[in-house]
């Protein structure tokens, strides 16, 4: 027992890019990580040795066992980035703001940029979508004189999809007004079965409210603009279409998860994001 503590302990205290080497569920069989090769590596753009902290759900979490190598450890090779990785599988953006604060607890001023990937879990729970802004009637000086018009808010809650948005984005904003902040959105998503009580429809099922995974898509796209960052749009551009048979290939499971990419699938994440990486500074 005293040996599995150290070992245990040695692991906890190894950097986000030691961790992607792990063991899937028992009986699924995962695709090899993929060796980089030379050819796509880009190391002399103004990522390399920068600091990036990815917040996010299972997509993104160390822990999470459906992958041997998860986009951040290829981006590490890729582009030559240092990851910190604050995330959890099945975190929401009310979950975000959680890891936005233990990031900040950790790492202080020590990150150059943010990337956020999380929605997906708002929409396969439902959550009310709500809206970025509240408006009222108030009084304004417009060139001298007094008028009365319509004034908006950004709304702050965390019962919302835009509330929770906002929340996160104000903190970051915020605490750092000198690093680049991105919002990736999820990607497509097909049939997933974990156990008998955790089965989660494809993307061609509404949710509670009625709301098909456009709708969130949607809203984070909006987000991008409402809060001035770059957007990361994987539902359009990573290219995974789960919902293809030929498709299982870069997914966990073909027959039972449909919804994690394995180690191909990440990898063509972090290609997409590579390219996306390439055109935006990480700091100013």
């Amino acid at each position: 027992m005293r040996l599995s503590a150290i070992l245990v302990s040695a692991l906890l205290a190894l950097p986000a890019t030691a961790l992607y080497a792990q063991k899937g569920h028992e009986g699924h069989n995962h695709a090899p990580a993929v060796e980089v090769p030379a050819s796509d590596i880009t190391k002399n753009s103004q990522w390399n040795g920068k600091n990036v902290a990815f917040l996010g759900d299972s997509m993104t979490d160390p822990n999470n066992k459906s992958t041997d190598a998860h986009y951040w450890s290829y981006l590490s090779k890729l582009i030559g980035i240092n990851p910190f990785v604050y995330a959890r599988s099945g975190f929401q953006w009310d979950g975000i703001y959680k890891k936005a604060e233990e990031m900040r607890k950790d790492r202080g001023d020590e990150i150059d940029a943010i990337i956020i990937w999380a929605g997906t879990n708002d929409y396969n729970h439902s959550k009310p979508l709500g809206n970025f802004f509240t408006e009222r009637l108030d009084s304004a000086n417009v060139n001298g004189s007094i008028q009365v018009r319509k004034h908006r808010t950004l709304a702050m809650n965390d019962t919302t999809f835009c509330g929770n948005i906002n929340r996160v984005m104000s903190y970051l904003k915020h605490n750092y007004p000198t690093k680049q902040i991105i919002i990736m959105t999820p990607i497509h998503r097909a049939y997933a079965k974990f156990s008998a009580k955790n089965v989660q429809p494809d993307e061609n099922y509404a949710n509670a409210w009625g709301l098909y995974i456009d709708s969130y898509i949607d809203v984070l796209r909006q987000a991008a603009s409402v809060w001035a960052v770059p957007l990361i749009d994987l539902y359009s551009e990573s290219g995974l279409y789960p919902l293809e048979e030929n498709h299982g290939q870069y997914f966990h499971d073909s027959p039972t998860d449909r919804l994690h990419p394995n180690a191909s699938g990440h990898y063509r994440i972090a290609r997409t994001i590579q390219g996306k990486l390439q055109t935006i500074p990480p700091s100013f």
